[in-house]
């Protein structure tokens, strides 16, 4: 009788890991996202993560709609300058481990990265209203750049990563890749955070339930910026209190606690 290997487990675990989570980040009552909004991935640890295929929503993922990719060859096509559309469809399929699985979202390049240089081991991407009525707006990332409540900082990281408006694909994933490296060169550290202004919002986890924890956390914190507009503008804290905040013990195991 033939048993599954250990690998061929841990492969099969992530993948359905990585349903739930999509799953939870996809649910309409939430508006994270909706229709084929957004993408997750999660590192298998092998040189190879699973990532949404193109097209797929969030809400019904299906293992069949996940495609495995080969992390060194998504990372290879950043250095590839001036491709066209086709070639970078092209390249897409290139990165597959198994070609029977179906094209990787055209983020593959930005999962890759926050995957590697990012340190994280699960990705997710949404197009959480909240947070894109600020990010569409004039203040653009602005109000993200300060802190309003504790939560917030155990939960989204004291510092976030920003890009400016990019074209979604390989032109994005290249500028992702001067913020990643921007920001730990800054921190020593990758962000938990990372907003694309007129896009949305990217969460980098240690595991699948840290990255829904910061999406909802940080659509808690959107709403909580539009509300208090209602009342003069928000009330920062100071940044002094904010790295007290970042840095106490007791803040540092809640964060391990929550993260899972």
């Amino acid at each position: 009788m033939n048993t599954m290997s250990h690998q061929d487990a841990t492969v099969a675990h992530i993948q359905s890991e990585l349903i739930t989570l999509s799953h939870e980040l996809g649910r309409e009552d939430r508006r994270l996202a909706l229709l084929g909004e957004g993408n997750t991935s999660a590192a298998i640890g092998d040189g190879t993560f699973w990532v949404k295929a193109s097209g797929s929503r969030l809400g019904t993922l299906q293992p069949e709609q996940l495609s495995r990719v080969v992390t060194d060859r998504a990372l290879a096509v950043l250095d590839e300058k001036n491709i066209d559309n086709a070639t970078v469809n092209q390249r897409l399929q290139d990165t597959l481990l198994d070609r029977a699985h179906p094209q990787p979202s055209v983020e593959t390049f930005l999962h890759a990265l926050c995957l590697t240089i990012g340190e994280a081991q699960w990705v997710g991407h949404t197009h959480t209203d909240s947070v894109l009525s600020i990010l569409c707006s004039e203040a653009g990332a602005d109000p993200f750049m300060q802190h309003i409540y504790p939560d917030e900082i155990v939960v989204c990281g004291r510092h976030l990563a920003v890009v400016p408006y990019v074209d979604p694909g390989l032109p994005l994933a290249c500028a992702v890749q001067e913020t990643l490296r921007t920001y730990r060169e800054q921190h020593g550290h990758g962000p938990k955070v990372l907003l694309m202004v007129n896009h949305g919002p990217v969460a980098l986890g240690k595991t699948a339930g840290e990255v829904l924890n910061i999406m909802l956390m940080l659509d808690k914190w959107a709403r909580i910026l539009i509300h208090a507009q209602a009342f003069g503008g928000p009330r920062y804290l100071a940044a002094d209190d904010a790295d007290h905040l970042d840095n106490r013990p007791d803040e540092h195991y809640r964060r391990k606690q929550l993260a899972g």
